[in-house]
């Protein structure tokens, strides 16, 4: 048995300590609060859950262990925090090969998931909220929707205090402790020194802020989150409209179904703006809003001029491939780094915490291949359509792994 700091509560931290418990470890979970924190990307209301990943069979398998396992939270926290609504990416134009969501539907249908091709004006008259004029073709799938994120986390906290997790919310990290390619524990702000045989720093979007040494493998980016309040609720219930992703690889912009609160969120997985968590320029601006309204009226006239009842920007911890950072510090001994979620990280948290004890144990799992330490992949290298890289041109643009 081993001691083991986790930096960080969000989700990723959170699942990791939790599996950790459960494997024996004396576990210590430290985050400066309060929980769930509120700058954390893993705040919010709602996180897409779903399978469609373009042509990655690694991730759609992923998400189908993850799904499932889903449900079973479920039933054991007795509270729905996954909603399974349907989630459709959809264009405006017809789907080709190569398409990201040509490649999905391809995936799914080869997979045996219960999936729809939105291809049909039939189909298209269960959702009136939408233009199909405007949307001609794209891919439902049925078996796939949200989470309620921040109630998610709340109720992981929760269970991790409820297993004897020591859970030091109410300090702040400062720095490792390190001797000699040795990682012995954490130091905080305080300066209190925390002892342990392995720290996992699991800190989104703080990561190349508090491990400047591996800064130049990430990149913290801020993007536009948008509640709104509909004037016509009942086009934007769940049944009529499904968790989606709007032309996503050319507008960027993604959505949920009414919640209980009668919000639907509107965002976009766009380019971004680069900048600390904990930056003054942390804020939604105007052309954030016009961008909105512009795509709102193309879209869904119906919405267009629907009050803004809450804004935020949600940040990113994006690597240069677009792919998980959860490895081992080959420099660092004693040092796990579970980071780079990518704006797409959510909806593996059921099976987040098993990944990332296994990289802390040294357990063979053939994902870890993918999340692996690689500061040889360079910026631009990766896959994500929706989303310019700054240092790229409009050509090189990439795949959604898109966390709506």
């Amino acid at each position: 048995m081993a001691k083991i700091i986790v930096v960080g509560a969000g989700i990723n931290g959170v699942t990791a300590a939790i599996e950790l418990k459960t494997r024996g470890h004396n576990v210590v979970l430290v985050d400066p609060g309060p929980l769930p924190h509120p700058l954390a990307a893993s705040t919010d209301i709602s996180k897409a859950v779903r399978r469609a990943y373009g042509a990655d069979e690694d991730y759609t398998a992923l998400a189908d262990r993850s799904i499932k396992l889903w449900r079973k939270w479920n039933e054991e926290f007795g509270q729905e925090l996954y909603h399974e609504v349907g989630v459709m990416f959809v264009r405006q134009r017809e789907m080709k090969p190569g398409d990201f969501e040509h490649e999905s539907f391809k995936v799914l249908q080869t997979r045996g998931h219960k999936i729809e091709r939105m291809n049909s004006a039939q189909l298209w008259k269960r959702f009136p909220a939408w233009d199909p004029e405007v949307y001609r073709d794209g891919v439902l799938e049925l078996e796939a929707g949200y989470a309620e994120s921040g109630r998610v986390v709340a109720a992981l906290v929760a269970r991790a205090r409820s297993l004897g997790i020591e859970l030091s919310d109410g300090v702040r990290f400062s720095r490792l402790n390190e001797t000699g390619g040795r990682v012995s524990g954490i130091v905080l702000d305080d300066r209190q020194r925390i002892a342990a045989d392995f720290v996992v720093m699991a800190v989104g979007a703080w990561t190349p802020y508090l491990l400047p040494f591996i800064k130049n493998f990430f990149r913290a980016n801020g993007q536009a989150v948008f509640h709104l309040k509909p004037r016509h609720p009942e086009l934007f219930a769940a049944e009529r409209f499904p968790v989606f992703g709007a032309d996503i690889t050319t507008t960027g912009y993604y959505g949920f179904p009414i919640n209980r609160d009668g919000v639907v969120k509107i965002a976009n997985h766009g380019p971004g703006r680069e900048m600390s968590p904990e930056s003054t320029k942390r804020a939604v601006t105007s052309e954030d809003e016009k961008n909105l309204r512009e795509f709102l009226a193309s879209t869904f006239p119906a919405l267009a001029d629907a009050p803004i009842v809450y804004s935020r920007v949600c940040m990113y911890c994006d690597t240069h491939d677009g792919h998980f950072w959860i490895a081992r510090d080959p420099d660092r001994k004693g040092l796990v780094v579970a980071a780079g979620d990518c704006g797409h990280g959510f909806k593996f948290a059921p099976v987040l915490g098993e990944i990332i004890a296994d990289a802390v144990e040294e357990k063979p799992n053939p994902i870890l291949q993918k999340f692996r330490w690689r500061p040889e992949v360079r910026v631009g290298s990766g896959n994500d359509a929706a989303r310019f890289n700054p240092k790229t041109s409009n050509a090189q643009r990439r795949t959604p792994n898109v966390e709506i």
